[in-house]
C-alpha cells in the first residue's frame, strides 16, 4: 500500500502523536508498505529525511493560539507545492487531526480517490485554557466541528476509551476503532538506567520515582509533588525525578520538595535509560487519552501510579502492572508506598514488562494495517 500520513506535529517536534507517528510510519514499512508523510517545517528538521513532505509553518501562529513552543502551526500550502506533491496514487490516507491537517486530508482524497482514516488523539476541551477566547466559546466551537469531521471520514480510530467518550461527548455516534499508540520494546528492554541515576546523583539503593512529560496546567503536576512528598515523609531515602520540560516548569522548580529534581528535556534516545532508571512511575494528570510516557515506562519494568482517569483504567490491571488511585496527594502517596513495599515491587515490575507486550510495534503496524484494508475493501464494495 501507499499510505499518506497527514499529522501538524512530526519530529523533532517532542510529544506522544509525533513519536507515535514516527513508529507507526516505522512499523509500516517495516511491513513493506510505502509510507509518505505530509507535516510542518520545522527548524531543527534534518536536511534529508526519506518519505517526509515538510509543508510550510509558523511558530508565531503557534505561539497565539497557545501551542507548546516545540509545535509549528501547520500553514495551507498553496496550488503549486500541492502539485508538486506525490498525493495522485496514494491508497489511503491517514489524519491525526481535525483541523488543517485532517482538511488537507479530506481534499487530497478527492484527487488520490483514498478513503480517510482519522485517529482522535487530544481531549481537546482538557486544552482550551491556551485558546485566545472564553472557555465556553472554544468549546462551543470545537464541538461540532470535530464530530462533523469525524463524520467524514472513512474511519474514526482512537488509542483509548477516553477518546471514544470524548467522541460520543461531541456528539460523534458512528463505530469507533481502539488502536493503542506503540512502543519500540527492543529499545526499552535492553535500557539500564545506571548511568541516569549516576548523573542526577541517585543512589543505587534508593527507591527512585520519575515522571516524565510535558510540563504544563493541565498535568496536575501540583498535586504529584504534594504526593510525592507525602510519601516521602514515610520513606525518607525516596527520590524524584521530573523528566521534561513545558510552562509550568519554572514556577515548579522555585517550590521544588525536598527530594526532588527536574532533568529538563532529554534527547528521545535517553528515554528508555530515563525510565529504566525508575522504580516506580507516577503521574496525577487526568487529561491523558493514552500517553506514550506510560506504556513506554511498562516497557522498562517500571510499574505505574496514576490519579484515576480513563487512561489510567485502559493501561493498568489493578496489583499487576500498577495501581489507579484518586488523584489526591493523599491516595497517590498510599498508593506509591503500597507499589514500592519489597515484597510487591518485584511481581509489579515483572508485570509492567509482560504488560507492555500488546503495544509491542509489530503487534500495532499489523493492526494498523488491517485497517487499512478493512477502509479499501469498503470502498471497494461502494
Amino acid at each position: 500500500m501507499r499510505v499518506g500520513i497527514v499529522t501538524a506535529t512530526y519530529l523533532p517536534s517532542r510529544n506522544g502523536v509525533a513519536t507515535s507517528t514516527a513508529l507507526f510510519a516505522r512499523g509500516l514499512r517495516d511491513r513493506g508498505h510505502e509510507v509518505r508523510l505530509f507535516a510542518p517545517r520545522h527548524p531543527l528538521m534534518p536536511p534529508h529525511e526519506e518519505g517526509v513532505y515538510r509543508l510550510n509553518s509558523s511558530f508565531a501562529g503557534a505561539r497565539a493560539l497557545g501551542a507548546p513552543a516545540d509545535y509549528p502551526v501547520m500553514l495551507a500550502p498553496g496550488p503549486v507545492l500541492t502539485s508538486r506533491l506525490p498525493l495522485r496514487d496514494l491508497d489511503v490516507l491517514h489524519t491525526m487531526h481535525p483541523f488543517l491537517a485532517g482538511q488537507l486530508a479530506l481534499k487530497w482524497s478527492r484527487l488520490s480517490g483514498a478513503p480517510v482514516v482519522y485517529t482522535a488523539h487530544t481531549q481537546y476541551d482538557q486544552y482550551l485554557h491556551y485558546a485566545p477566547m472564553p472557555r465556553r466559546v472554544g468549546r462551543a466551537v470545537l464541538r461540532p466541528h470535530v464530530s462533523a469531521f469525524a463524520r467524514r471520514v472513512d474511519a474514526v480510530l482512537a488509542p483509548g476509551r477516553a477518546m471514544v467518550v470524548m467522541l460520543r461527548e461531541y456528539g460523534f455516534g458512528g463505530p469507533v476503532g481502539l488502536l493503542p499508540n506503540p512502543v519500540d520494546l527492543a529499545s526499552f528492554r535492553a535500557a539500564g538506567g545506571e548511568a541516569f541515576r549516576a548523573q542526577y546523583h541517585v543512589p543505587a539503593s534508593a527507591p527512585l520515582v520519575v515522571s516524565l512529560g510535558r510540563l504544563a496546567p493541565e498535568k496536575n503536576l501540583d498535586v504529584m509533588l504534594r504526593a510525592f512528598s507525602q510519601a516521602r515523609a514515610s520513606r525518607p531515602d525516596l527520590r524524584l525525578l521530573v523528566v521534561g520540560d513545558g510552562p509550568s516548569r519554572e514556577l515548579l522548580e522555585r517550590n521544588t520538595p525536598d527530594g526532588v529534581a527536574f532533568t529538563g528535556p532529554v534527547p528521545y534516545a535517553r528515554v528508555p535509560e530515563a525510565l529504566a532508571a525508575a522504580d516506580v512511575f507516577l503521574t496525577a494528570s487526568t487529561s491523558e487519552v493514552l500517553p506514550m510516557s506510560m506504556i513506554e515506562a511498562l516497557a522498562a519494568g517500571a510499574p505505574l501510579v496514576a490519579a484515576l482517569s480513563p487512561a489510567a483504567l485502559d493501561l493498568i490491571e489493578e496489583g499487576v502492572n500498577g495501581t489507579v488511585r484518586d488523584a489526591t496527594p493523599e491516595a497517590l502517596a498510599s498508593g506509591l508506598l503500597d507499589t514500592l513495599m519489597p515484597g510487591r515491587l518485584p511481581a509489579l515490575q515483572a508485570g509492567a514488562r509482560a504488560s507492555a507486550a500488546r503495544y509491542d510495534l509489530p503487534v500495532r503496524a499489523a493492526a494498523l494495517e488491517a485497517v487499512y484494508e478493512q477502509v479499501l475493501r469498503r470502498r471497494r464494495r461502494a
